[in-house]
């Protein structure tokens, strides 16, 4: 495994009493040898529909977590969005809404942010815990990547560096690192 800082600082920062866990956007890429076994799983997204990972096979897929509560989350979305479409149909985006106090609060934030891909309703956290190791029920905002065999290929935990490190590290994945 490959850890890189870009922030400057490695560790991560807890957020006093808000119950979750913030960090300095550190990437880390599994190398294709060393990743486990697809994450096979569906769920509910915040629209009651299914969403399941095995139809996005074929290309990385992005999971994103976010929360309409998360600050650092609110401020990234735009970047977000930008990564999603500079990427366009080489990868898939999913959104993983965590903690939200109702599900019209994840469908505001949705339309106001206009979120262009569909979010996993994961209000308990659990829904992160099908992610290998990677995230917590506590890890917002985090990005994970999963190549195209539907394995955790790399994360940003933390908030995004930027577009660009998106947008690099997926096509890094797509490419085969």
């Amino acid at each position: 495994m490959v850890a890189l800082a870009l922030s400057g600082c490695s560790d991560l920062e807890g957020s006093d009493d808000a119950g979750y866990v913030t960090g300095q956007g550190v990437v880390t890429v599994q190398e294709p040898g060393e990743r486990d076994a697809a994450v096979d799983r569906s769920f509910e997204t915040i629209d009651g529909e299914t969403l399941d990972l095995a139809d996005y096979r074929g290309k990385p897929v992005v999971l994103v977590v976010w929360g309409s509560w998360c600050v650092p989350c609110r401020a990234e979305q735009p970047e977000v969005n930008e990564a999603a479409e500079q990427l366009g149909d080489s990868a898939a985006f999913v959104g993983i809404n965590l903690r939200e106090p109702s599900v019209a609060n994840a469908q505001a934030y949705v339309r106001d942010k206009q979120v262009p891909y569909p979010s996993i309703d994961a209000n308990d956290g659990r829904a992160l815990l099908a992610f290998q190791g990677t995230l917590t029920p506590y890890t917002i905002p985090a990005f994970v990547v999963l190549d195209g065999e539907g394995r955790v290929a790399a994360s940003i935990i933390g908030s995004l560096p930027s577009t660009l490190t998106l947008v690099d590290l997926v096509e890094e994945v797509a490419d085969g690192g």
